[in-house]
């Protein structure tokens, strides 16, 4: 089980940084500003990891072949699950209950 765990981490991070490069042109390196650290390419990394992980362990995968197709979908499963925090963080910024489309 945990050699299948571990295959799923790389196999969901290598999907995370395909999809970094993908949604951005190029790798952007990690960077620290005056108000937080920007991760970088390893935000997606981390993401399609840990996805993969997570779902690989609650469905209890027993073949390669299944491992490597679920850490497929977790990758780019993390990928959207960044883009909707984005979504989440900017509609957050409409306080007023103005309407964004004016």
């Amino acid at each position: 089980m945990l050699e299948n765990v571990i295959f799923a981490m790389l196999i969901g991070g290598f999907v995370g940084l395909t999809a970094h490069v993908r949604k951005r042109g190029k790798i952007i390196m990690p960077r620290r500003t005056k108000k937080f650290i920007y991760l970088g390419f390893l935000e997606e990394i981390l993401t399609g990891s840990l996805a993969a992980a997570l779902l690989v362990v609650s469905s209890e995968a027993d073949s390669l072949l299944r491992v490597f197709l679920m850490s497929i979908m977790a990758g780019f499963g993390g990928d959207a699950l960044l883009r909707g925090l984005e979504l989440f963080r900017i509609g957050s910024g409409n306080q007023g209950g103005e309407d964004i489309g004016k």
